[in-house]
Parts: C-alpha cells; sequence; structure tokens
C-alpha cells in the first residue's frame, strides 16, 4: 500500500515528529498547552501520512467521561471558591466538565465523596482534605486504578505518596511575625486553626521562627490552636485580654475569624491599631472594605488554580508512578492595611538583612 493509503495513528505521528503521543494528541485537538510551531509541524505530518482521527476509538478510549471530580471543604470559603471558579473555567476550555463535592470538613462526608466520584468514573480527581483528615486511605482507590490525583491546600502528609500543590504557609505564617515586630508589637499572640492540618501547622511553624528571630517571647497565654468558629474565636479572645501580658498584636489564621477580632475589639474599647494590630491569612475582600481594613496574607487563588489545572493535565498525559515529585510550592504575600498602621512603635523595629 501507498503510505498515505495507510491507517497511520497517534505513536506514528509521533515517531516520526520525536514527540510525545500525549503532546501530538493535543496539537490534534489545538488544545491551548502547546505551542502554535508544534501544532503546525504536526498537521503538517498529518496531512503528509493521511492521518485520519478515529472517532469511535477517541470516544471509548479507557472509557473516558471527559469529567474531573473535585473535593474541597466548603466553597463558602474566599480561597476555594476563587480556585474553583478558576480550575472550571480552565477545565471547561479543554473540554472537561467539573464535578464539585463539599465535605463540609467532615472526613465521612469526604470518605463518602471519593466514592461517589470514583464510581462515576471520573477521570481525575483534585483535593483539598477535611482539617480532621488524618486517614487517606479512601483515596487509594483512585492511584490503585491509574486515575491521576491530585491534592491542593489541605494535603496528606509526606508519607503519603501524592502529587501535592500548596501555598508557602511556613513562609506566610513568617512574615505575619515580621511585620508584627517590624510594627513595635511585643507580646504578639495568635488564633490558629487545629494542628492536625498542614496548613495550620506551616502558619505556626513560620510564626513561631520569626518570634525566636526578633528574640520575642512565646507567651503560651496568646496561642490558641483551634477551631476557627465565631464562639472559639471570641472565647480565646477574652482569656487573652484577661492574661496578664495582654496582645498587643495577633496572628489570625483565618480573615473570617480576623474580622471577628476586629468587631470584639470595637465591642470592648481595644484600638486598632493603637492598642492592638492584627494580620489576617487569605486575602478575602471583606478585609478590604471593613473598617478598620485588616492587613493579610495574599495566596493568590487565582495562581493556585492555574497550577492545578496546569499539573493535572500533565499528569492525565503520562503513565502514572511510584515515583516521589516534590509539591509544587506556590507564592505568598502580604498585603499591609489600616490593622497594622504605624503611627508610633514602641521601639525601632528591626530589620530583616
Amino acid at each position: 500500500m501507498k503510505e498515505n493509503q495507510q491507517h497511520h495513528t497517534i505513536l506514528d505521528l509521533a515517531a516520526a515528529l520525536k514527540l510525545s503521543p500525549a503532546t501530538v494528541s493535543r496539537a490534534l485537538n489545538n488544545t491551548s498547552y502547546v505551542k502554535k510551531e508544534t501544532k503546525q509541524r504536526v498537521m503538517e505530518m498529518a496531512l503528509k501520512l493521511g492521518y485520519r482521527k478515529n472517532t469511535m476509538a477517541a470516544g471509548l478510549r479507557n472509557s473516558k467521561t471527559n469529567t474531573i471530580g473535585l473535593i474541597l471543604p466548603k466553597i463558602s470559603m474566599f480561597f476555594h471558591a476563587e480556585v474553583v471558579t478558576v480550575v472550571q473555567n480552565l477545565l471547561h476550555a479543554q473540554g472537561y466538565n467539573l464535578l464539585i463535592g463539599q465535605s463540609n470538613d467532615d472526613p465521612a462526608m469526604e470518605k463518602e465523596l471519593s466514592e461517589t466520584f470514583f464510581s462515576s468514573r471520573v477521570d481525575a480527581m483534585i483535593v483539598s482534605c477535611t482539617l480532621q483528615t488524618i486517614d487517606f486511605s479512601h483515596f487509594d482507590i483512585f492511584a490503585d486504578h491509574q486515575v491521576p490525583i491530585l491534592f491542593y491546600d489541605r494535603v496528606p502528609p509526606g508519607n503519603y505518596k501524592a502529587r501535592v500543590i500548596k501555598g508557602d504557609d511556613f513562609q506566610g505564617g513568617f512574615i505575619a511575625g515580621q511585620h508584627l515586630a517590624e510594627a513595635g508589637c511585643r507580646n504578639i499572640g495568635m488564633i490558629n486553626g487545629p494542628m492536625t492540618s498542614n496548613i495550620y501547622e506551616a502558619r505556626a511553624a513560620g510564626f513561631m521562627g520569626s518570634l525566636q528571630y526578633f528574640n520575642l517571647p512565646v507567651r503560651k497565654t496568646l496561642f490558641y490552636h483551634q477551631e476557627l468558629s465565631t464562639e472559639q474565636t471570641i472565647a480565646a479572645l477574652k482569656k487573652m485580654f484577661a492574661a496578664k501580658n495582654k496582645p498587643d498584636g495577633l496572628f489570625v489564621t483565618s480573615d473570617r475569624n480576623a474580622v471577628t477580632v476586629v468587631q470584639y475589639a470595637k465591642e470592648n474599647g481595644i484600638r486598632i491599631p493603637e492598642d492592638l494590630r492584627i494580620v489576617g491569612y487569605s486575602n478575602d475582600p471583606v478585609t478590604a472594605v471593613i473598617s478598620p481594613s485588616i492587613t493579610t496574607i495574599d495566596q493568590f487563588p487565582s495562581l493556585f488554580g492555574s497550577k492545578l489545572v496546569e499539573t493535572l493535565l500533565e499528569m492525565m498525559d503520562t503513565i502514572q508512578t511510584d515515583e516521589y515529585i516534590p509539591a509544587v510550592v506556590t507564592p505568598v504575600k502580604l498585603v499591609e492595611r489600616e490593622s497594622t498602621s504605624i503611627l508610633k512603635p514602641i521601639i525601632n523595629p528591626i530589620k530583616l538583612k
């Protein structure tokens, strides 16, 4: 038979062009993740070899559903809502539908959702775990069946083999402490989430590291690691301000709870920032409109979402192995607002070299 009469496959095109089959497939489907020059090369070779797309095979290959599953704690949380919006838009542009399940921070619901998504034959999974998840075995079924699974933000510990994208929570905690120290605060406290979660553990470690760097005392009466509810936050504040050494600076690792601190301060005659300076976490829009506005740590959720899709699509194009791949870590940045305005520092702030 003549060359252009043979039934050529993507593998033939890949071999001829010295490209991966995944890249050739993406080029043929005109996705945005392939360079224009590469697409042109693929199209020219396809024409030369007389390649014709097998639409039936494309529909049946690996019983693909063109559906991605996503489990998250609560979609009402600003960070997760922003991440999901970006993920859904980018996946839709690539021809995928997104199924979203809320665990409501309940490990039992998380397990049920993972089973439901697996039964629904999703092509891949994205997961942010509950604060209480300590057993991750319910996710093993995906890896066992070569279904890519990518964890983000709240992720399994390092001894659990998984692909991970997370924010630089340690750095976020450190720069929060640094900022309060440089603003002149000397009795600095922390209202943090449960230490069972990697994000709160890392934020606490970074924050404690900054206090040690500045030779500031760590007063146990000013540190609370707990459920980040309004009630628990107010209870912690009452204890802090009843103590001998009252806080003049607070790092609150959730913006919603930082808002609660501002409201409590107003109701109890505590001036911000004159008596108390506050740093939150996440850059929730509410922190910019409340008065006084709240200094916070920006997690760049849009970048987070883009990294998730980029990594997931790459995973879907490769055979899953047990090879260790380091976590992708996204940056954080301090956004300074009125809650830490430096009016009259207690002492000259120390500068990091």
